[in-house]
This record gives C-alpha cells, sequence and structure tokens, in this order.
C-alpha cells in the first residue's frame, strides 16, 4: 500500500512541479495553478504516513484497484498536459469539461485511498469496518470535492483571465496582434508541413449514427495519418499514407496494403480541403465572420456554403459514416480561418439531408467535421505505415 501511494505521490508532484515550472499562458495566476496541485500531492502523501490496511486478498484487491486505477487515469492525463506545454498547445489549462473530468477523477481516486488509511489511524484499528468505511467514503468524496473545486476554480479563472488576449507563442500560428490575417478570398496555403487532426461524426433524425478520430502529419505533399472509426457501418482502424509516389490504405476491418500513390492523393486532409472546397472561385463569395483568436494565435473567421458533392471530395473519410449514399442535394456550411501567416489552420463543416439517403424511413441527416492544421513549417519526417 505505501508503494501505491509513493507512486500516486510521485505523479501528483511531477505534475504540480510540471506545471510550476512550465505552464506560462501569461494569466495573472499561472504559478498559483501549479501551486494548487500540490494540494493532491498533500493528500497522496498522507497514504505514505497512514496507508489503507486490506483485511483479506479480497479486500487487497479492491483497494489496489482504486490506487491503480487513479494512476492510470492520472498518468495519461499528465502525458497531455506535457504535450501541450512542450507543443505549445492550448492556452488553457481546462479548455473543456472533456479535459477537466480526468483531473477530478484522479484527484476523487487519491482521496479515497488516503481517506481509507487516515479513517483507521483516526478511529483506530479495533474499530468496527462498517463504520470505519463510512468514515472514510465520507471524508473521501468531501475532501475530494473540496479539492477538485479549488484546483479548478484557481485554473478557470486563470484561463478567463487570458480570453481573448494573444499567447506568447500557439501552434496555431503566430501571436502577434499587431498583425492582420489576409481577407476570406485572398490566395493562401496549408504550409510546408502540420500536424493534422480531425474529428467526423453524424446523426440521423438528431440520433447518433457515430463517428472517427483521425491524427496524423505532413510534409510537403506527404503525409500519413490514422484514424479510429466507430459508426453503425464500420468499426475498426483506418488510415492512409502517401510517400513520393507510393501510396498505403487501410480501411476498418483491413489491414494496411500499397496502393497508388494517385489513390490516395484525395486523403490529404489539408491539402484536399484547399484543393476541392476552397479554391479561389468558392473563396470568392466568402462571408467574413470577424477576427478571432485561436488558442492565442489571431485568424479571420471565414464561412462559405458547400453541397454534399464538395463535402465528399474535401472529406472523403465521410464514407466511414455515409457509405456510398448520394449526397448531391444536401446543403451546409464550410467555416475556415485564415492565419497571420496566410495558411489554414482549421475548417469545420456540416452538411444536412434527406435522412433516407443514409436509412430508409429517416426524414433528416447531418454530417460534421472538424479539422486542424497545428506546427504549420515544423521539421516532420513521414514514414511508412507499419504493416
Amino acid at each position: 500500500m505505501r508503494l501505491l501511494a509513493a507512486g500516486l505521490t510521485a505523479l501528483w508532484a511531477a505534475t504540480s512541479l510540471l506545471v510550476m515550472v512550465a505552464y506560462r499562458p501569461g494569466g495573472p495566476a499561472d504559478f498559483l495553478v501549479g501551486v494548487a496541485l500540490l494540494l493532491p500531492v498533500g493528500i497522496a502523501s498522507m497514504a505514505l504516513a497512514w496507508p489503507p490496511a486490506a483485511h483479506g486478498p479480497q479486500a487487497f484487491r479492491l483497494i489496489g484497484a482504486l490506487a491503480v486505477g487513479t494512476g492510470l487515469v492520472l498518468l495519461p492525463a499528465l502525458a497531455s498536459l506535457w504535450r501541450q506545454i512542450a507543443d505549445r498547445g492550448l492556452q488553457t489549462l481546462l479548455p473543456s469539461l472533456e479535459a477537466g473530468y480526468p483531473w477530478a477523477l484522479a484527484i476523487l481516486g487519491t482521496s479515497l485511498f488516503s481517506a481509507l488509511g487516515l479513517a483507521r489511524r483516526v478511529l483506530g484499528s479495533g474499530a468496527p469496518r462498517g463504520p470505519r468505511l463510512k468514515t472514510a467514503l465520507g471524508a473521501g468524496l468531501s475532501v475530494g470535492l473540496i479539492t477538485a473545486t479549488l484546483v479548478a476554480s484557481v485554473a478557470v479563472a486563470n484561463d478567463l483571465a487570458l480570453a481573448g488576449k494573444p499567447a506568447g507563442s500557439s501552434q496555431f500560428g503566430p501571436t502577434d496582434p499587431t498583425q492582420l490575417p489576409p481577407p476570406c478570398d485572398a490566395s493562401i496555403t496549408a504550409g510546408g508541413s502540420a500536424r493534422l487532426g480531425m474529428t467526423l461524426s453524424g446523426s440521423i433524425d438528431q440520433r447518433p449514427i457515430g463517428g472517427a478520430r483521425v491524427r496524423g502529419a505532413r510534409a510537403g505533399l506527404d503525409f500519413s495519418w490514422t484514424a479510429e472509426v466507430t459508426s453503425v457501418p464500420t468499426l475498426g482502424l483506418g488510415g492512409a499514407a502517401l510517400l513520393a509516389t507510393q501510396g498505403w490504405l487501410r480501411e476498418p476491418g483491413e489491414s494496411w496494403r500499397r496502393v497508388a500513390g494517385t489513390a490516395v492523393e484525395g486523403e490529404s486532409l489539408d491539402l484536399a480541403v484547399l484543393r476541392e472546397a476552397l479554391d479561389t472561385e468558392a473563396r470568392s463569395a466568402a462571408e467574413e465572420l470577424g477576427l478571432a483568436y485561436v488558442e492565442g494565435a489571431r485568424a479571420r473567421h471565414c464561412q462559405v456554403a458547400i453541397n454534399g458533392d464538395t463535402f465528399r471530395r474535401a472529406f472523403p473519410q465521410v464514407r466511414w459514416l455515409a457509405g456510398d449514399a448520394d449526397l448531391h442535394r444536401w446543403q451546409g456550411e464550410l467555416e475556415y480561418w485564415i492565419f497571420t501567416d496566410a495558411q489554414l489552420g482549421r475548417a469545420d463543416a456540416w452538411i444536412e439531408g434527406e435522412g433516407f439517403t443514409l436509412r430508409p424511413g429517416a426524414i433528416r441527416g447531418r454530417l460534421e467535421v472538424s479539422l486542424t492544421a497545428t506546427e504549420r513549417g515544423s521539421s516532420i519526417s513521414i514514414v511508412a505505415p507499419a504493416r
């Protein structure tokens, strides 16, 4: 139990140290966010002094699973925080509930684990197990809730102070507030290289039909990405890659296979969007939605109308949700952000149409996609996918 407590203490100490040393988005309470994260360090260290006691193998497994599960939640959250800081990523520490709930779960798990040992210390080893367990659960939940609230309050307050302000650096591009992005119909490029991410989702009559998450990179015309696909018609891993004239393609449920380079040119994500949906003619009637800061980088927010055929050419991965359905009557919009380096860094699109083209008897269907191209111009190497 002390070894488990030592592991949790080390993870929380690493988290607090990383935030105190490296988290500097420019808010008034950057350092205090790291100081607030010392609270879980103190909670975990209590289990070092007073570790939980397990009477019997079943209790030992349950308490051990609580500590191990907490560590398994905390470890990827710490790794994500490290990548965020190392890659000049999100300006905010808790940009959404999705980003915050792992930290809350880790704090709650740590508090419950430590409370089991503290209750034994306070009530004595001879106290009945029932009252001791109730005391531990009550104390753990209370301490966890209070600690999570304090940490979140400091982090969110610091984040709110940064709203609308440029950051010192951003993975989306230049942050100089004196520079203006080019207009919506100006010449734009995708940059020499980029880290790429895309999410795809769909619904029929407001009921989800699944989605996909894509992660990859591009260097020049070469690219490689993989996708996790979870939809009604398709489940598994997908991917595409291009190196010079050699291509690779992977559909969910299959393995990688070699194809001609021309067969995967349309899978290039950001280049495909520029080529198929944001050419000069398409953007001649673009609507400007104003200037915006995207994670600290200044950008011009624009919008164009889009139909189903264009959507499918720009985002061919929609086949995982729509198959070969006829989408030419579907209509929607594509929003895009041009940054001060005259490069495309983000694009969001949606289309809606007859749901019966996807499922017999359905009335309305909707497909959505969000694409990001970050770290543009950085040194990126593309390698052939492992077979």
